[in-house]
């Protein structure tokens, strides 16, 4: 076919972008709207409008995921594509959206063109991709593919609130997230496009970036526990300072990042103190930290070693820590035959790209696991992004929206084998 028929309709996909990104919560910062936000059930109500506007048959399934079907002619396992529409505390307004709107906008293009793939083409809204407060990220996607267990619907917030009743206040049945969906079932494969959220496309002044891996998590909440006492009288060498033992490990968590191999990165995002007032010893701090890697090796190590630093510290200050290991997420390599087909892609429109892993976590990394997944990078300026800062031009968004509906058209028409792909036709 024609490829240049696919592309977007640049004017229609930017008001689309500019359109969602205005629903955000009145009071926060930047663009934000977090999972089960008023904002984020006004964003979800947008989209299931724009979703039917361009043609589809449009679900919420049980995990919480909206789901837009076009109809193939042959149905079977369906192509999928998506991403997310909620945001982090203060975040950007492309983050997620992009690969959500870039979706909708590719269906578009395959019915005003008259394009009919042989798979259901699946444009999916993935339920709270971001962070949460209770300690976990991809619930949609997760819950799609059959991972979420009980055991995250029974954590709570700092406040005490528990994941399954949020969900259920938000209209969502928790033993529906726990119940398998059309992503347990086969699927032809998953192509995902977002912004890269680094700086590496636009420094070396290429346009597309095509994913080869997605680097592991592992996040660790840590809760020190020392003795509250007053700040006047109480002698510096007889102190059992919660903060203290949470600052040395603030500086251990860097340490370890520092030492990682390539692009480990290590960050400590959030901090408590109790009882939170300048004229007392605190008593209690509880600490978030992550660290991220493609190297397995190097992640596995890192939770022995900093568990023995932690407590070491710990000890030394007079302080105990309890350390909860919240997430993890191995290292998942993109599949090679839609890497391949993504590149052939590339080309055949003259787009300049290169290979390059995702320092980010996705729900492409869950779907993964269930069937040939890969993703497309377009440029973040500066590199910034979870910032109001963020940003993507309208033609380097189009770009990428082109070189999803090329892709996707070669993805139909390959035979899956053993969760890859056989030679083209």
């Amino acid at each position: 076919m024609n490829v240049e028929l696919l592309a977007p309709d640049h004017e229609r996909l930017w008001s689309d972008l500019h359109d969602l990104a205005r629903l955000t919560e009145p009071d926060s910062d930047g663009w934000t709207r977090r999972v089960f936000s008023e904002p984020y059930r006004a964003a979800r109500d947008w989209v299931r409008g724009r979703m039917r506007d361009a043609g589809l048959e449009v679900t919420v399934d049980p995990a919480g995921n909206i789901v837009g079907r076009l109809p193939g002619r042959h149905g079977g396992a369906p192509l999928v594509t998506g991403s997310h529409t909620d945001t982090v505390q203060g975040g950007g307004r492309f983050d997620g959206i992009v690969g959500v709107l870039g979706g909708i906008e590719v269906a578009r293009r395959l019915r005003e063109t008259g394009t009919r793939l042989d798979h259901d083409l699946l444009v999916v809204d993935f339920l709270g991709e971001e962070s949460n407060p209770y300690s976990g990220s991809c619930l949609g996607s997760q819950a799609a593919t059959g991972v979420l267990t009980t055991e995250n619907l029974d954590r709570v917030d700092a406040g005490g609130n528990r994941l399954g009743d949020v969900a259920t206040s938000f209209g969502l049945d928790p033993g529906g997230m726990l119940t398998p969906t059309w992503a347990t079932k086969p699927l032809h494969g998953y192509l995902e496009l977002h912004i890269e959220q680094g700086p590496t496309l636009e420094q070396r002044g290429v346009g597309i970036g095509i994913v080869t891996a997605i680097v592991g998590i592992e996040r660790f909440l840590a809760t020190f526990t020392g003795r509250s006492d007053h700040a006047g009288t109480r002698r510096m060498d007889d102190r059992r300072d919660a903060l203290v033992a949470a600052a040395r490990t603030v500086l251990t968590v860097e340490r370890e990042g520092c030492a990682g191999p390539g692009a480990a990165v290590a960050t400590c995002g959030d901090l408590l103190v109790e009882p939170g007032a300048e004229n007392v010893v605190p008593g209690r701090t509880r600490l978030a930290a992550e660290f991220r890697s493609e190297d397995q090796v190097w992640l596995s190590g890192v939770r022995r070693r900093i568990v023995e630093e932690i407590a070491r510290e710990s000890a030394e200050n007079g302080v105990e820590v309890l350390i909860d290991w919240t997430v993890d997420n191995p290292v998942v390599p993109t599949n090679p035959s839609v890497q391949n087909l993504t590149s052939a892609a590339a080309d055949e429109l003259g787009l300049p790209w290169m290979a390059m892993p995702s320092g980010a976590g996705h729900d492409a990394a869950h779907l993964a696991a269930r069937c040939p997944a890969g993703m497309i990078f377009v440029p973040s300026r500066e590199g910034r992004s979870h910032c109001p800062e963020e940003w993507t031009d309208a033609d380097q968004i189009a770009t990428g929206v082109h070189l999803l509906a090329t892709t996707l058209v070669r993805m139909d028409q390959e035979t899956t084998v053993d969760n890859g792909f056989a030679a083209s036709r």
